[in-house]
């Protein structure tokens, strides 16, 4: 078996945190500041920190000789339980720092797994960090096993011979395979849900985790969803309705928070939890204006947005926490790169409705102005009409009433089927300057070609 690093139950695990700083890489004002957040989330006490720059990765260990004995004194002088790297090691790399160390070592990916396995509670964030899991750890079975004991022969065996290693390797595909028909049925599901309500318009919050969407989302719809300053707080999308001033019911989506090089595994995962977000009318991007990284934040996010194939959906910039900045240069420096953004604080409120009214103004793209006619014993159709947009008037007359209102482009499928007849407000329903104009023409027994379009 996978040799066992033995932990005294008498508190949190105590880590040394790693990072390799390669020529290219991006570094920060604290490279090792989100890490010790992550390690922080994960439960262990962080007592110490390594950093190295280098032309290149030790292909046996990743960081070179010298440093690897320093990583091996430190964990002796803290008496470290884990060392967690701020990068992505191979399984023999781990294993090989293992043996020098003597200490168990997580990479940048298992930590954030770790994290999400700790804080998924539905059905569907479950089956999606099994599996992310489970990819990751495919490649680095053998790392899991010091022995290679051979099988006995028997019924479903391949026959003498075979490793425990390919045991575990075929029983851990055969569970991805599962997993992934599993998440399939999901997917469909969650879309067909998320379908059925675009008669409303939809907006989803997105960023960089811990950039206040939860506080954001509380400040907005008084909705009371958890919003722990930790990271990673949300893992399971969450919408709620929001009454928006002037337009009516919009539901607003609180989805997992994004990070700095988030496995693609996790992605693919995740790719049902996010189905709020994929089908959104509008993004909301909200970024943590206090953070010193917030440049670097805001581009990660855009980064995952792309694998996603959604970074071309209507985007309001929204920077948060700006109660939190002392110094307004701080604030313009943000603003000068980005002008349209947007600058609120969750938690004082400032600034929210300037947000609630740059939302109405990005949704109104999406809106149509209508004069509908009904037949008056249409009651169902009056509700619906009620419910999904804004019923600026009414008139009725001995045969139809007309309704007068604003609503949503994606509410017009059930109004096609019932509605006598659907036209642009402030468009007359016979032009009676055209008529007079055409009556002086030859042409004048012709229709009208703005004559509204009548609907069966």
């Amino acid at each position: 078996m996978r040799e066992q690093h033995q932990v005294v139950d008498d508190g949190p695990e105590r880590s040394i945190l790693a990072r390799l700083i390669l020529p290219g890489h991006q570094v920060e004002e604290d490279p090792l500041e989100e890490l010790h957040g992550l390690a922080t989330t994960a439960g262990t006490q962080v007592v110490g920190e390594l950093i190295q720059r280098r032309a290149t990765a030790s292909h046996g260990t990743y960081l070179g000789k010298g440093k690897v004995e320093e990583l091996r004194l430190m964990v002796e002088k803290h008496k470290a339980d884990v060392v967690v790297f701020d990068n992505e090691l191979s399984a023999g790399q781990i294993r090989n720092l293992e043996q020098s160390i003597g200490v168990k070592v997580v990479d940048r990916t298992e930590l954030i797994l770790d994290i999400f396995a700790a804080g998924a509670s539905s059905y569907e964030s479950r089956l999606a960090i099994e599996l992310a899991q489970l990819e990751y750890s495919l490649p680095r079975l053998k790392r899991m096993w010091t022995h290679l004991s051979r099988q006995a022969m028997g019924v479903g065996m391949r026959g003498p011979g075979e490793k425990q290693i390919e045991v575990d390797r075929r029983l851990a595909q055969r569970r991805i395979h599962e997993l992934k028909q599993d998440l399939a049925k999901v997917e469909r599901r969650r879309a067909r849900q998320v379908a059925a309500r675009k008669e409303a318009p939809t907006v989803s919050l997105v960023g960089y985790t811990n950039a206040g969407k939860s506080t954001l989302m509380n400040a907005m719809t008084d909705a009371n969803v958890e919003a722990a300053d930790k990271l990673f707080a949300t893992l399971d999308t969450r919408t709620r309705r929001w009454q928006l001033p002037n337009w009516g019911m919009v539901l607003l989506s609180d989805t997992v928070g994004f990070i700095r090089d988030l496995p693609h595994s996790l992605v693919a995962s995740f790719r049902s939890t996010l189905e709020e977000t994929r089908q959104a009318d509008l993004l909301l991007h909200v970024a943590d204006a206090s953070s010193p990284n917030v440049f670097e934040q805001i581009s990660a996010v855009y980064t995952v947005l792309q694998e996603l194939e959604i970074e071309e959906k209507d985007t309001l910039l929204v920077l948060n926490k700006i109660d939190a900045i002392r110094s307004p240069a701080v604030l313009n420096r943000v603003l000068d790169r980005y002008p349209n953004a947007i600058p609120v604080s969750a938690k004082s409120r400032k600034g929210i409705s300037l947000l609630v009214e740059s939302v109405g103004e990005a949704l109104g793209r999406e809106f149509l102005d209508l004069v509908v006619e009904l037949d008056p014993s249409d009651g169902k159709m009056m509700a619906y009409l009620a419910a999904k947009g804004e019923v600026l008037s009414t008139d009725y007359d001995e045969h139809s009433v007309h309704i007068h209102v604003r609503m949503p482009a994606g509410a017009m499928g059930p109004l096609q089927k019932s509605a006598k007849s659907i036209r642009p407000a402030g468009v007359d329903r016979f032009d009676d300057a055209s008529e007079s104009a055409e009556s002086d023409s030859p042409q004048s027994a012709s229709p009208a070609v703005d004559a509204p379009t009548e609907v069966a």
